[in-house]
């Protein structure tokens, strides 16, 4: 059985990573910010592949989904689109918007986990110039952050053809005012946010939790290291067991959704890709839900583990096997203490 396709449209974008080995308190003086002129020198730095679409096809494709990517480059774009290419991602709807560099974010860390970054846009601005309905045989979409016009069009595309989707809308919220809101999320099938952007979300919108939710098949709201909680209609799915890659984990749920299963089977198989793959096939055959015992991980815990063992070492050899590949592709989300490299910027997904 192949993989239903998922539109994925969102950012594709560089982050220039740069740590400073002090402190910015240390050279800037409170009583001059009003005539702020600093310079850090950096010995540290590197470039990530970074964006909202990038990183969720990435990840989808790990977990054996169809991503397909829709997004818009500039001139210096080629070895991103190579990458793609390199992970069997499928890059036919990346689109190279002449004159333009691709978006990026330059983002200094000093010692103290501060962080000063500058983004451009670049050609994301021109995303809206790539249409839905250029790609075919797609079963689920995602609007994920990514150029204003750009997440507007695609949107109203997505509705139009009839394609449910995702709406996430993370960190390009304040780019949109409140009827543009209410009016994506009554598009939508699907809304996904962490629970800052939930208040958030209600606080433009004029909505409570409870009528946005109303206006989609479900709401998905994450909750940091306390798990995610899943409102549909008048059901509501606790998922205990908390994150473990970071603010919150939407590449499983997505490839979940295009699936097919209920969705609190969905929201119970977290942990476990290939056993929520193994549940969907036998529900696509008609066959009811597959109960497969949780991993061990879900069974004890996660807090009870060794860090070393809650990253993978006890989940044989496909789970190592994936760590590996994750690595290929950083998410600069991470402790700087333990490794330095910066929390997500306000733009690079």
């Amino acid at each position: 059985m192949s993989e239903p396709r998922v539109l994925i449209c969102g950012s594709i974008a560089f982050d220039t990573i740069m740590v400073f080995e002090d402190r910015f308190r240390n050279h800037i003086l409170p009583e001059k910010t009003h005539m702020l002129n600093v310079a850090f020198t950096v010995l540290e730095m590197r470039r990530e592949f970074g964006g909202c679409a990038g990183n969720i096809g990435y990840n989808l494709k790990l977990l054996g989904g169809a991503p397909v990517v829709m997004a818009s480059i500039g001139d210096d774009g080629q070895p991103y689109r190579a990458r793609l290419a390199g992970f069997g991602i499928d890059d036919a709807h990346v689109r190279t918007m002449p004159g333009t560099f691709t978006a990026q974010a330059f983002i200094t860390t000093d010692l103290d986990d501060n962080q000063i970054t500058a983004f451009h846009p670049g050609a994301m601005g021109l995303s809206h110039r790539i249409g839905v309905g250029e790609a075919a045989d797609v079963r689920l979409g995602i609007i994920a952050p990514d150029g204003r016009d750009g997440m507007l069009a695609h949107a109203a595309q997505l509705h139009a053809a009839g394609i449910p989707f995702i709406f996430d809308p993370g960190q390009a919220m304040p780019l949109f005012n409140g009827d543009e809101l209410r009016r994506m999320v009554d598009w939508a099938d699907y809304l996904a946010v962490n629970d800052y952007e939930g208040e958030l979300l209600q606080e433009r919108t004029g909505m409570s939790r409870a009528e946005l939710a109303g206006k989609v098949r479900a709401m998905i709201v994450t909750l940091g290291a306390d798990g995610s909680r899943i409102v549909a209609g008048e059901e509501g799915v606790r998922d205990p067991r908390g994150e473990a890659e970071g603010r919150r984990r939407p590449h499983r749920l997505r490839r979940r959704l295009s699936r097919g299963p209920a969705l609190r089977d969905r929201a119970r198989l977290g942990l476990a890709p290939d056993r929520a793959a193994g549940l969907a096939a036998g529900l696509d055959q008609g066959g009811a839900p597959r109960r497969p015992e949780p991993p061990l991980r879900s069974r004890v815990g996660r807090r009870a583990l060794p860090r070393r063992i809650r990253r993978g070492a006890l989940v044989g050899a496909a789970g190592r096997r994936r760590m590996a590949a994750r690595s290929a592709l950083r998410c600069p989300r991470r402790d700087l203490r333990a490794n330095p490299r910066p929390r997500w910027s306000a733009v690079s997904g």
